[in-house]
């Protein structure tokens, strides 16, 4: 394999960004760059580290998620040809369990949980943040991996989804409905989504009828949506308990 190429391919993706950035800072605000060796120094890290993990996340875990899904729903392991819904009960726990994985591995969502943590002055705690994020997205991809097995159109659950995170937020404390949504955004970050994509591609190939193109995406919502109502329920549910002990 050529790894120049990754290199070559994340500077022109990363550059940008230092443009603007350095753009803005002499060109409009015509203030010099605090620390200019320090930033530099940053953005070559920055480069370096992106690369390596994205072509890791090509070589490894896109493939093994793939993999997973092709061996989960083979008919030798499921033991039918013609297997009922229920029959790829190993699908969903699989399904829900690299959701929660990949969540808590996520850098974005544990600098947004840290942020979170230090404007709220320690009300939002960190882990408890992280895990009913984690929560969320499980039950999202397993939902979403049933979506798939069953053939179900996908506007469904995403607009039946949406309803409850209305519902929900008009009932959700105030402080708690801007970091809800931005859960529902974090989730969508470089760990989750290459094995979110390859299990639901994954699946969409491995069982018959599916379309890769129709089926296989859809996930990738799910991770998004559900984290939102795992968020506000997490808030909802401590509050009541709250006044209950009160």
């Amino acid at each position: 394999m050529n790894y120049i190429n990754p290199f070559i391919d994340m500077f022109f993706d990363v550059m940008p960004i230092a443009v603007v950035l350095f753009g803005f800072q002499k060109v409009i605000l015509k203030q010099k760059i605090p620390q200019i060796k320090q930033i530099v120094i940053g953005f070559i890290l920055v480069w370096i580290g992106l690369t390596l993990f994205i072509v890791g996340l090509e070589k490894a875990l896109f493939p093994l998620g793939k993999i997973m899904a092709d061996q989960l729903t083979s008919a030798d392991f499921i033991g039918s040809t013609n297997a009922n819904w229920s029959d790829y009960y190993w699908v969903y726990i699989f399904a829900g369990s690299i959701g929660f994985a990949t969540t808590i591995a996520e850098p974005s969502l544990l600098a947004i949980a840290i942020k979170a943590n230090q404007v709220s002055g320690g009300s939002i705690k960190v882990w408890p943040l992280r895990i009913a994020v984690a929560i969320g997205v499980a039950i999202g991809i397993s939902l979403g991996s049933f979506r798939i097995v069953v053939g179900m159109p996908l506007y469904w659950f995403i607009i039946s989804g949406y309803l409850i995170v209305i519902i929900q937020t008009y009932f959700a404390p105030k402080q708690i409905i801007s970091v809800a949504y931005d859960s529902g955004g974090v989730t969508t970050s470089t760990v989750t989504v290459p094995i979110v994509a390859a299990l639901g591609l994954g699946l969409a190939t491995s069982i018959e009828s599916r379309n890769p193109l129709i089926d296989g995406f859809g996930l990738i919502a799910f991770a998004s949506l559900f984290p939102i109502m795992s968020v506000m329920a997490y808030v909802q549910i401590v509050d009541i308990i709250k006044k209950i002990n009160k």
